[in-house]
């Protein structure tokens, strides 16, 4: 299996375009030891030929572009992302569909609940259907295995995650279970495994038993504390009311992650206010010390 990071940010990128936080003017002026992100996705493939597309961010154009593997040759017009796979109904994980128009129709795995909020408060699937067969929905029923159009080798099952909607969702503050979905995915052929949780809230019994049989995490790793947009003084919203789970809070995020074992432990979905996307912050050393990276924009992954 390969895994492709494409964005590692969470929504808004970093820096983010209208944010002058300590994070964001470090890696404007050069003054952090730190790289610039994109807003989070990647990419999944069992041969390095075709692709499965995890999340669609506003930025995918941009991250099609730096990753060669991505273009598809030997054609007038295409692409070598053959299938793609949503875990939510968040603008910064569905809004690159609309940048992908030209080259529809694109099959499209979701759960009715995602297709729901996209066909209703951002009907990003009503409007598409005017660009040559716009998307094409496959039904995600969460803890049943599936596969997509490309990529034999690799089965999907989707973890319903205890988080939350969309701001722009009827079910905002009163999600369902298909809501937010983690994928857990296995490589057929040698029996590797990988947990992909950018939108993690709330760990439950059922999610713990899927932690545990990883062998590599890609994980929700947006804010080191759970006030972190009020002691910024860029927001009041918590992480609890985003539907994330902090790092360094009591039964955090760190304490869960030290109770695993997997081989690798990896954050994604970084937002700019994290202290650990300086690479000479305590917090990054302390991450390190715990054995958990932190995920970039072009980060490869063999397993």
């Amino acid at each position: 299996m390969l895994i492709n990071v494409l964005g590692s940010a969470a929504g808004g990128g970093f820096p983010q375009w209208n944010c002058n936080c300590h994070n964001c003017q470090g890696v404007r002026n050069g003054t952090m030891k730190t790289s610039a992100r994109t807003q989070s996705s990647i990419a999944i493939s069992d041969d390095g030929i075709d692709w499965v597309l995890c999340n669609a961010s506003p930025d995918v154009c941009h991250q099609i572009a730096a990753t060669p593997e991505l273009i598809k040759h030997g054609v007038l017009r295409g692409t070598a992302i053959g299938s793609i796979i949503l875990t939510d109904s968040q603008i910064d994980h569905s809004a690159g569909l609309l940048n992908l128009r030209e080259g529809c129709p694109h099959q499209v795995w979701c759960t009715p609940e995602v297709h729901q909020d996209l066909t209703t408060g951002f009907p990003i699937f009503t409007m598409l259907s005017h660009w040559n067969g716009g998307l094409v929905h496959h039904a995600i029923d969460p803890d049943e295995a599936f596969s997509t159009a490309v990529c034999p080798a690799l089965k999907f099952t989707a973890i319903p995650l205890l988080s939350n909607a969309p701001p722009y969702s009827e079910y905002r503050g009163k999600p369902l279970p298909g809501h937010n979905i983690a994928l857990f995915i296995e490589d057929t052929r040698t029996g590797k495994t990988l947990m992909y949780a950018p939108g993690l809230g709330e760990p439950d019994e059922a999610l713990m038993g899927w932690l545990k049989k990883a062998d590599c995490l890609l994980i929700d790793g947006t804010l080191w504390r759970d006030n972190e947009l009020a002691n910024t003084g860029v927001g009041r919203n918590t992480g609890k009311d985003m539907g994330h789970l902090a790092l360094a809070e009591k039964q955090g995020l760190i304490e869960l992650l030290s109770a695993l074992p997997a081989e690798r432990k990896i954050l994604i979905h970084i937002n700019n206010t994290n202290p650990i996307l300086d690479e000479s912050s305590a917090e990054r050393v302390a991450l390190t010390a715990q054995g958990i990276e932190v995920s970039w924009d072009g980060m490869r992954i063999a397993l």
